[in-house]
């Protein structure tokens, strides 16, 4: 195999063993974005000389033998939106397009701590809010299974390049399913983190204008791979208490005690949209190889996942409200279509203009869901649910038509219940069906994310290989 196609697991173990370099794991993930990339356009700002710099540094430390991160000389990508030192920070929107972040903000950080070498920024829709990924000042991700489906957004450069092998790591981060639902439609894995344990912490200089509510309560930065594995490995380097996230934890939680089978309810569906046959076939595959490996496998209702996801059209959308002609001003044609008929929905479900009271009861309301479900999963148990209702969609079909629009929402309600809620989550894949991968997603009590990538690494022992037929 070539170095590219290398596990992040195998390639550390490699580079700190000395069978190979930095530097030639870093040429040889240059030349698979030098082949691919020009038709993929997954990753931006790709920079081979400060990247090989940073590989001859890495292995500079190896033959000094000083002590090395777990992720020590391994290529990462990072996404546009997330400050990288001296990297370009353009958000996918032309008026920033030349912007370029002073600091590292805390996950970044910790990647580079951890011995990490970043290789190219990866695309995303503008501001980060489509599910899709296409930008003016970058243009358009496509996905490498299919050219005429979405890889997913916001993080889909993320996910593409993983799954086209340009790099083994990606940083992505998540506030309505931004890195599971492009992992799901790429065939890669993708961890959304307990709100917390990986700091959101962003210099001064480079947060902008000061973020929503929601995108300091809910956005949660994470890893994407192409195996469990190297998710987890790179999920710890990430995590760390950092009290100047308002919302981090002053210390990692312990993992949540227990004894005998782990119990996973099956949720297929929460009477938003019904999942399609190759949906639901993934899910039922999914629990039967769980149920295989030991886990007490059983079908539930849980209808507080349809109320978190309508939430999500409240909250986020009336907290995004005071902004909106600003960002629709800097804003592509896509994305205003977009958020028009975003806030159509949303309109849909709260009226034109919810008011303080709405407002302030949905927060309220988000409280008790969350106990309700922490006080479900905090035992141990386990929720298995579709990516999403559909399999990737076709791209553009949230700016088609406004009833195609509405109806990708609904189908999303896997992806939007969980960032209102604040619980782990992962997407790992689990089929193909004309063509596509089909991942579905596990969920986990607060701060029990190696309890959820157990049950994911049980899913992927037993899934057949999934990977694009051109990049394996």
């Amino acid at each position: 195999m070539e170095l590219w196609q290398l596990p992040v697991t195998e390639v550390a173990a490699l580079i700190r063993e000395r069978r190979v370099s930095a530097v030639e794991v870093a040429e040889s993930c240059l030349a698979q974005v030098e082949a691919v990339n020009p038709e993929l356009n997954a990753l931006a700002d790709v920079r081979p000389e400060e990247t090989l710099a940073d590989a001859r540094r890495a292995d500079a430390a190896v033959a000094a033998g000083e002590e090395l991160g777990p992720l020590h000389g391994v290529p990462a990508s990072t996404k546009i939106n997330t400050p990288r030192r001296g990297a370009l920070t353009s958000h996918g929107v032309a008026a920033m397009a030349g912007m370029r972040a002073a600091h590292d903000d805390a996950s970044v950080a910790a990647l580079r701590a951890a011995g990490a070498v970043f290789l190219g920024r990866s695309n995303a829709p503008a501001f980060s809010v489509r599910w899709f990924t296409e930008n003016e000042p970058h243009g358009r991700t496509l996905n490498p299974w299919s050219a005429a489906h979405t890889p997913g957004g916001s993080s889909g450069g993320a996910a593409s390049s993983l799954a086209a092998g340009m790099t083994p790591l990606a940083q992505g981060n998540d506030i309505g399913g931004s890195i599971r639902f492009p992992a799901g439609c790429c065939g890669v894995v993708g961890v959304r983190p307990t709100v917390g344990l990986v700091s959101n912490w962003i210099a001064p200089e480079d947060t902008g204008p000061e973020p929503p509510l929601t995108v300091q309560a809910w956005a949660v930065q994470g890893p994407m791979a192409r195996t469990v594995a190297d998710a987890r490995l790179a999920l710890h380097a990430m995590a760390g208490a950092d009290l100047r996230d308002p919302f981090g934890v002053p210390a990692l939680p312990a993992a949540p005690p227990r004894t005998g089978p782990v119990r996973v309810g099956v949720v297929r569906d929460v009477g938003i949209a019904k999942p399609h046959p190759a949906v639901d076939a993934a899910v039922s595959e999914a629990a039967r190889w769980l149920a295989d490996a030991g886990y007490e496998v059983e079908e539930i209702e849980l209808p507080l996942l349809a109320e978190a996801a309508r939430l999500w059209s409240l909250l986020l959308f009336e907290d995004l409200r005071p902004g909106l002609p600003g960002m629709l001003e800097m804003a592509d044609e896509p994305l205003r279509v977009h958020m028009r008929y975003a806030f159509e929905h949303a309109a849909g479900l709260w009226g034109e203009e919810p008011g303080l009271p709405a407002y302030l009861g949905g927060w309220a309301r988000r409280a008790t869901l969350i106990t309700r479900l922490q006080e479900m999963l905090g035992t141990g148990m386990l929720l298995l649910t579709p990516v999403s209702a559909e399999p990737p969609f076709e791209q553009d079909a949230d700016i088609l038509d406004p009833g195609r629009g509405r109806s990708l929402v609904d189908a999303q309600w896997p992806m939007t219940s969980l960032p209102v809620l604040g619980f782990p989550g992962a997407s790992v894949p689990a089929a193909v069906a004309d063509g596509l991968p089909i991942g579905v997603q596990l969920i986990g009590g607060r701060f029990a994310e190696d309890l959820v990538l157990d049950a994911a690494q049980a899913v992927e022992d037993r899934a057949p290989r999934i990977a694009p037929p051109a990049f394996s």
